[in-house]
């Protein structure tokens, strides 16, 4: 979603995650992936909100770093829950 410029719509999935990796992993690993995945996404979001001069869109305003970097954490979650689930 961020790739595709819905970067502000991108919070549902993250926080979906988030919520089901805290509250129904027994594994350590997924949690601390799905907590990376909501740090990297909430970084761009609080400087886009905060910023008295920034884009009038999130997608507009992230810096492609940033995108790099959810992408990764979000590859990262994908891989540590099939990792998980393979236990």
């Amino acid at each position: 979603m961020v790739v595709g410029q819905f970067a502000l719509l991108a919070i549902v999935p993250v926080v979906i995650a988030l919520v089901g990796a805290l509250r129904h992993a027994r594994d350590q690993t997924v949690r601390r992936a799905a907590t990376l995945l909501a740090v990297t996404y909430a970084i761009p979001l609080v400087v886009w909100l905060t910023r008295p001069a920034g884009a009038p869109s999130l997608s507009k305003d992230i810096h492609p770093a940033f995108v790099g970097l959810i992408v990764a954490a979000s590859a990262a979650l994908i891989v540590t829950i099939h990792r998980a689930r393979r236990r």
